[in-house]
């Protein structure tokens, strides 16, 4: 199941890149890695729930809170609730 999530978070954000603006690529890029990471962890773990895996993901995004500036923060973490939404 998280596999398949992970994947399906993945594409939306492949599929954005011919009409994403340079935010969102940013923003699809820097999720990408904390999507596989957080993926990752899951399997590592023995999780498979995709609430796991969300939660995985914000505490990912969390921890790395000082890389961002207030305003990518905002642009990422809309993306995030964004790919969740149409990943679910």
């Amino acid at each position: 199941m998280i596999q398949q999530y992970e994947e399906k978070l993945l594409t939306l954000i492949d599929l954005m890149v011919e009409t994403a603006s340079d935010d969102e690529l940013f923003a699809g890029g820097y999720l990408r890695g904390h999507i596989s990471l957080s993926a990752a962890n899951c399997e590592l773990e023995g999780e498979s729930s995709i609430d796991a895996m969300d939660a995985k993901v914000e505490a990912s995004m969390a921890e790395a809170q000082s890389e961002l500036n207030p305003a990518d923060q905002l642009i990422v973490r809309e993306m995030w609730q964004q790919l969740q939404l149409q990943a679910k």
